[in-house]
């Protein structure tokens, strides 16, 4: 069995329950998500990571946290998919802006059937969110299909907007499909199950293994 203890350890928190004059760092539940700055300077110098990237795998981390504590799902394990998906929002050129909204929004390739992907046919707001009528596309940085973002999608950072290609809702959005079943994440078998929830592939799993294996290990370097 894979330990991944160490991967799936709470992210540092600074979370309260209440709500902003402003409402930018609180998510629709109106509970505080702010990790803590001195932790997102020293880890994004750390991982390499963006730190507007980190901010929202950090703030998902603490949110999914309060919903559902028996998850233990960390921030590790976000930024590994995230790297894997986009780049941190960063794939092919695209920028990630100060507000976590990409520039252009990432929109995956076509799952027309071709080169070894499923054949997916969008229905209509699938559609209006990508621009294809023919064939289904993942979006965002997370890499969402149309179908699960509606059932996981969130508000992270209270703009009122629910936004597949802004970092911080996807990374909630994320936390959310991941931590949903029930699933513990501090076990190797329930960290697996959750990922190949997210992409039935053990390839992928392994990449994401990886990338969280090595993030946390950066992080922890003194």
């Amino acid at each position: 069995m894979v330990d991944i203890s160490a991967l799936t350890a709470p992210a540092v928190r600074d979370a309260e329950a209440g709500s902003t004059r402003d409402g930018r760092d609180a998510n629709a539940e109106g509970v505080m998500a702010a990790p803590d700055p001195a932790w997102l300077a020293r880890t994004a110098k750390r991982t390499g990571i963006p730190l507007v990237a980190l901010r929202a795998y950090g703030r998902a981390s603490i949110l999914e946290a309060t919903s559902r504590p028996g998850c233990h799902l960390g921030w590790a394990t976000l930024a590994a998919i995230g790297e894997v998906e986009s780049a941190h929002g960063t794939i092919a050129g695209t920028r990630l802006l100060k507000d976590g909204r990409t520039s252009p929004r990432i929109v995956g390739p076509a799952l027309d059937g071709e080169g070894g992907v499923a054949a997916i046919r969008p229905d209509p707001d699938g559609a209006r969110m990508h621009g294809d009528d023919t064939w289904e596309h993942a979006i965002g940085p997370m890499q969402f299909l149309p179908s699960s973002w509606r059932t996981f999608g969130a508000d992270a950072d209270a703009d009122g907007v629910v936004d597949a290609s802004d970092i911080d809702d996807a990374a909630f959005g994320a936390a959310r499909h991941l931590c949903s079943g029930g699933l513990d994440l501090r076990s190797g078998s329930g960290w697996t199950r959750a990922v190949l929830r997210y992409n039935a592939s053990d390839a992928y799993v392994r990449k994401v293994f990886s990338a969280a294996e090595a993030y946390g290990r950066s992080a922890s370097k003194g």
